[in-house]
């Protein structure tokens, strides 16, 4: 018996393009100004040293403002999974989403559906590369209002990447369930493979194109048509 769904976002709950043509190209453009304006700030010089930290190599001992932030927008570029690059953006996307210059996309079928499950008493949790911060934004700022109150927990890269096995063990260590009662939702070939070896039930969701009959997955093109 499922008791909890642990779900994507990028074209899983939303749209590819959101991320891909509205948050990034966004982020792109303001992370710079945005660190300079509150550089002083606990939020922003956490990020900054752990930036350094992590990029020791290529930003040498002592880095600017200016070279921190032109590696940033690099790894934005090269859509680099790292922490700090997605803490920040999480934190110029606030200012965007707070601003009304956005809302967080999400499909109506998701919304339909996350809904019915937490009225169910069905556990709900997102796991995405963007930061937990990131994702609790997206979903407070939709069309369809603040969304938030349906989840429990929110997972990203720091326990582990969506790619590896030990990621999802420590996800279901985290809720206190069973991997064989934890259904996982992505759009992701390696990261449902990923997921089954941890035990987890899974579904692929594919948005747009064929199902692929050769992949050992639940295949479904929006969220009416899982069954658990």
């Amino acid at each position: 018996m499922i008791r909890a769904i642990v779900t994507d976002i990028e074209g899983t709950t939303s749209s590819l393009s959101f991320v891909k043509d509205v948050l990034f190209p966004y982020a792109r453009e303001h992370l710079g100004d945005y660190i300079q304006a509150h550089i002083d700030e606990p939020a922003v010089q956490v990020q900054l040293t752990a930036l350094k930290h992590d990029a020791a190599d290529e930003l040498g001992s002592e880095p600017t403002t200016e070279q921190m932030i032109a590696l940033l927008a690099r790894w934005i570029d090269e859509d680099r999974k790292a922490t700090p690059l997605k803490a920040l953006q999480g934190l110029v996307w606030e200012q965007g989403y707070r601003n009304g210059d956005f809302f967080g996309h999400i499909y109506a079928d998701a919304v339909e559906v996350l809904r019915r499950w937490h009225a169910q008493g069905l556990s709900l949790n997102v796991y995405s590369s963007g930061s937990a911060y990131a994702q609790k934004l997206l979903f407070a700022h939709t069309e369809y209002g603040d969304l938030t109150p349906l989840f429990d927990g929110y997972f990203d890269t720091r326990v582990g990447a969506k790619g590896e096995v030990d990621s999802y063990r420590r996800i279901a260590e985290a809720l206190g369930i069973a991997a064989h009662e934890i259904l996982f939702l992505s759009d992701i070939q390696s990261e449902l493979e990923a997921a089954q070896a941890a035990g987890f039930k899974t579904w692929m969701l594919v948005r747009d194109g064929e199902f692929d009959s050769r992949l050992p997955f639940h295949q479904a093109h929006d969220f009416k048509a899982l069954v658990l």
